[in-house]
């Protein structure tokens, strides 16, 4: 066989490879139940269902679904952390730190500890867990790491900050579907989910869906209001307050 004989032959089974491989890679599709929650006077949280499939042929070991992380993040704000110590017998704030872009709600869900799930580096680059997120500041100080941890912490108990390493279930080998809960507390704004599917310890494939939190009714225009004129919204809740207390005093007054 002469040498532009076996180059064509070659060529002609790389083209007949190639959509083949393509074929074989495994494909996330995922969408969650609604991408807007109404928060409205009543509201006093809510679950969102965030579900997919794995699309890939899996000829080896079809039975091993691979492994999901699911990650729920939003919106980024500057917060500032005080440090309370006791002055003189008075509780008195002794330090501050400003911390950039910090996420107001954090949910994690995967379907076993993601520890098990991928190496160190790839979770510190994916931001996945509440003690990888990103913390910054200008002034950070020798104790940063303590407002870090009171972050964590204050967040955590609010139920801003969630975790569940069993909180992604699979229905087979190829559906999966996960729960997160927002509580009654969650600020309004834009957030993210992001969905990974890991093989064997390295990342497969990742999808990305907006989600939009937002204030409706009564409670929208005063939270509209109060952004657009907060020293107006202060005074006007002064008032509102004096009058409350006076009615309060006319009304339980012993003659």
């Amino acid at each position: 066989m002469s040498i532009f004989k076996k180059l064509t032959s070659l060529f002609l089974f790389a083209c007949l490879l190639v959509p083949f491989r393509a074929q074989a890679e495994p494909s996330l599709v995922t969408d969650i139940s609604s991408h807007l929650i109404s928060v409205t006077s009543d509201f006093t949280g809510t679950d969102l269902l965030l579900f997919g499939t794995i699309e890939a042929a899996r000829e080896n070991n079809p039975a091993r679904h691979g492994d999901i992380i699911i990650a729920v993040r939003g919106p980024h704000k500057d917060l500032l952390v005080r440090k309370k110590e006791r002055v003189l017998g008075i509780w008195a704030n002794t330090q501050a730190v400003d911390v950039e872009r910090i996420p107001g709600f954090f949910a994690l869900a995967s379907n076993r500890p993601i520890e098990e799930i991928a190496d160190q580096g790839t979770l510190e680059r994916l931001r996945l867990g509440p003690n990888r997120l990103s913390y910054q500041s200008q002034n950070p100080g020798e104790e940063f790491d303590l407002f870090k941890e009171a972050i964590i912490r204050q967040r955590s108990q609010e139920n801003l900050f969630i975790t569940n390493e069993n909180g992604v279930q699979f229905l087979g080998n190829q559906l999966f579907r996960a729960s997160i809960h927002f509580p009654a507390n969650v600020p309004v704004g834009n957030y993210v989910s992001e969905v990974y599917f890991f093989e064997n310890g390295d990342l497969i494939s990742a999808q990305t869906s907006p989600l939009f939190i937002k204030k409706f009714g009564l409670g929208r225009t005063i939270y509209d209001f109060a952004n657009e004129y907060p020293a107006l919204h202060g005074i006007i809740a002064i008032i509102l307050a004096l009058i409350a207390g006076w009615i309060a005093s006319a009304v339980f007054r012993k003659d």
